[in-house]
């Protein structure tokens, strides 16, 4: 009686093992058929293993709903899939069931899971919380923290990341931009998410499928409102006059601040040929993960406002920089 009961037990284990390693195999086969482009298979053989708790295959569902392929687009029923894989650690469903809360007006709601992202390096997560610390929103006001957040976030090659933090310059101290410097070394590093559909290999068995990953339809913003990207028109014949520059003036604008040293030199192709910079000597300045773009040769304070202010339409975040 005991040997068939142990056997009936040994059969058992293998059954349920049988039956887990098969709900992984259908969420790889859901993604060779997404990949392929066949989105209704994919969701077919997901949907049994979401509802039967699988975390992989309740993000893709909730992907899924997110974009309309394979199912009617509705965020609401994405969100409530995102929320499922996220209770049970799912770091991707976490990452976007914060932004979309988020972005949906339930900050507070939002602002755990926020914070779980950016602890892991997330930069869409580190750019929303950083931009809730430097405005005290719903948050303490941390500025070293928010800098170090934003710093991140624009080395992984946030664009809207890189617009708050040279916005942050104007404002935060030198001291606490230090601070800030410091913090972001030691902070997780992963790359912005791509903006366009998964790899071309499909993760490993029981994995989830990266499909396009959602940043937040309406960023919020440092205040005041961050600067935009520069235009990169040449100066019509009405413009003002280029900046009069000094061999020996020692002020300086600063442009921006960019991900790479070879963002900030390509912006500044853009902006040398905007009237009122057009003259002046570009400077990159290396801060941590950032390259400041600065342009220098001015004699004094004044001719460094009056040269961002010619240049005011292409260059909406410029502000003087002492020697």
């Amino acid at each position: 009686m005991r040997n068939h009961l142990t056997k009936r037990l040994m059969f058992a284990g293998a059954l349920a093992a049988s039956l887990a390693g098969g709900a992984h195999a259908t969420v790889k086969d859901g993604v060779e058929a997404w990949q392929a482009g066949n989105f209704n298979k994919a969701i077919g053989e997901w949907r049994a293993p979401a509802q039967s708790g699988d975390p992989d295959a309740q993000f893709n569902l909730a992907q899924a709903y997110k974009l309309g392929r394979g199912v009617p687009a509705d965020l609401a029923i994405a969100q409530s899939w995102y929320r499922k894989a996220a209770d049970q650690g799912h770091e991707q469903a976490q990452a976007n069931l914060g932004l979309i809360l988020f972005q949906n007006g339930d900050r507070k709601g939002a602002l755990p899971w926020i914070e779980k992202a950016a602890a892991r390096g997330e930069p869409r997560a580190q750019y929303v919380l950083g931009t809730a610390l430097f405005n005290g929103d719903l948050t303490q006001k941390d500025w070293p923290r928010a800098y170090a957040l934003m710093t991140r976030a624009a080395a992984a090659g946030l664009p809207q990341a890189t617009s708050s933090l040279a916005e942050m310059d104007r404002y935060i101290p030198l001291g606490q931009r230090q601070q800030g410097q410091a913090i972001a070394r030691d902070l997780p590093r992963i790359p912005a998410p791509a903006p366009v559909q998964m790899a071309a290999k499909a993760p490993p068995p029981g994995r989830a499928v990266e499909m396009i990953v959602a940043k937040p339809a309406a960023a919020p913003r440092v205040t005041p409102a961050a600067a935009p990207a520069p235009k990169r028109a040449a100066p019509t014949a009405a413009a003002a006059p280029a900046a009069v520059v000094s061999s020996s003036g020692g002020w300086k604008v600063q442009l921006g601040a960019f991900g790479t040293p070879a963002a900030a030199r390509s912006a500044w192709r853009g902006y040398s040929r905007v009237a009122g910079l057009s003259g002046l000597k570009p400077v990159y300045v290396s801060a941590g993960a950032i390259t400041r773009l600065q342009a220098g040769g001015l004699p004094n304070k004044a001719a460094a406002e009056r040269a961002c202010a010619a240049a005011k339409s292409a260059a909406k975040g410029c502000f003087a920089v002492a020697p």
